[in-house]
């Protein structure tokens, strides 16, 4: 099973759940708060401020950051629309 496969099922028990942040904002707020296990970013993201923002606390709390192909194809496993990255 490859990245792309494994992803939307990982994704899917927290959304269903309520335990997916969704937006720069909340992914923040659940890394500074212990919260996040996993942080999936969008190849496609092209602001550097915005991926600086995520990655290095991810770094510090030893949080995995895989990528999604697309930040449409993330929108849709999230289940909203227009989405860079998102944090469980």
């Amino acid at each position: 099973m490859d990245i792309n496969t494994a992803l939307p099922l990982v994704i899917r028990k927290p959304k269903v759940h309520g335990g997916l942040a969704r937006g720069l904002h909340e992914a923040a707020k659940a890394i500074e708060q212990h919260n996040a296990h996993l942080c999936v970013l969008a190849d496609d993201c092209d602001q550097p401020d915005y991926v600086k923002l995520v990655k290095a606390p991810c770094a510090d709390q030893n949080v995995k950051v895989p990528r999604a192909p697309s930040a449409k194809t993330l929108g849709k496993w999230a289940g909203v629309s227009k989405i860079s990255f998102l944090i469980y």
